[in-house]
């Protein structure tokens, strides 16, 4: 598999504090890759690495195979683009102006390709309106914009998402579907909306107290979260007992409901119980979401750090 960067035993500390520690991940060429992890987690501390913001204790990374302490990393670099922790605009600018001084910023000898780029986000008709007076979808559209100025293969975006009301919500993800897509543009992005991430990413790796704890696929984390069904009855107790009659794995989330995992025959139970006097109040199924896995996987992290 090809990879657009990798990160190589990467550690950063604040004084005693270790922002990222050990950290190695791997992004594929032209995946979405969402970093998962709460607030201090050390996502942006990661993000500022890679671009070249900060400068790791010891560890590496390698973008586009060069490696980071190599003197070509600087022309590496000119094949990404990021916004880190909030977008990069001159407020007091129109959409147009903020992109013609990022491509002065760049070096670009001109500046054909303004209105193709302005178009792509969604902000051709802005006309002269200073970025002041945008919404904050809008200023988050021009972010990326800019961070498109120089044609890059890979975009970094650090919670892209972050502050936006539901429509700013959509329209930012089918702007990410659109450039990974259509322009085949790699993507590490990070978020603590989970449910929107869920609906964007391609690959996770999750971040907790600046450790990687898991690296996986969306393909596989799909089909290790699994389905079970919920059962709400009037006697858990007599529910378990059947479910055990019965051989079935299962576990119990209050004192009248049960997960029931794997196929099972609804009539079956339903007779095991009512020998037992239990009453099925309701029943429905259920999948894991990656919310509740990344809860599960950060209790079983911390059980191990324990």
């Amino acid at each position: 598999m090809e990879y657009v960067l990798t990160t190589d035993a990467l550690c950063k500390s604040y004084k005693k504090h270790k922002a990222i520690d050990n950290f190695s991940m791997h992004i594929p060429k032209g995946a979405i890759y969402g970093i998962v992890g709460k607030n201090g987690a050390g996502k942006t501390t990661l993000i500022r690495l890679i671009c070249g913001l900060q400068m790791p204790d010891s560890g590496g990374y390698t973008l586009y195979g060069c490696e980071s302490k190599s003197v070509e990393i600087a022309k590496a670099r000119r094949r990404m683009g990021a916004i880190v922790e909030t977008p990069s605009v001159y407020l007091d600018m129109s959409a147009r102006d903020n992109i013609r001084e990022q491509y002065r910023v760049l070096g670009m000898p001109s500046y054909e390709g303004i209105d193709d780029l302005l178009r792509l986000v969604g902000l051709e008709g802005t006309g002269g309106k200073k970025a002041k007076h945008f919404s904050l979808g809008m200023r988050q559209r021009l972010g990326i914009a800019a961070a498109l100025a120089g044609s890059p293969d890979f975009i970094i975006l650090d919670e892209p998402a972050n502050g936006l009301d539901p429509e700013g919500i959509v329209e930012i993800r089918e702007l990410i579907l659109k450039l990974n897509k259509e322009k085949q543009i790699t993507v590490l992005i990070s978020s603590h909306i989970l449910d929107e991430l869920s609906k964007l990413a391609t690959h996770y790796g999750f971040i907790d107290g600046g450790r990687l704890i898991k690296e996986i696929s969306a393909s596989e984390l799909e089909s290790l979260c699994r389905k079970c069904t919920r059962v709400k009855v009037s006697d858990i107790k007599s529910l378990c007992l059947a479910l055990d009659d019965m051989g079935l794995e299962y576990e119990t989330v209050s004192d009248d409901m049960a997960d029931i995992y794997g196929a099972f025959s609804i009539s079956v139970l339903v007779e095991e119980l009512s020998q037992h006097k239990c009453e099925v109040l309701s029943m429905n199924g259920r999948d894991e979401s990656l919310e509740s896995y990344y809860i599960n996987l950060l209790g079983k992290h911390g059980e191990v750090q324990a």
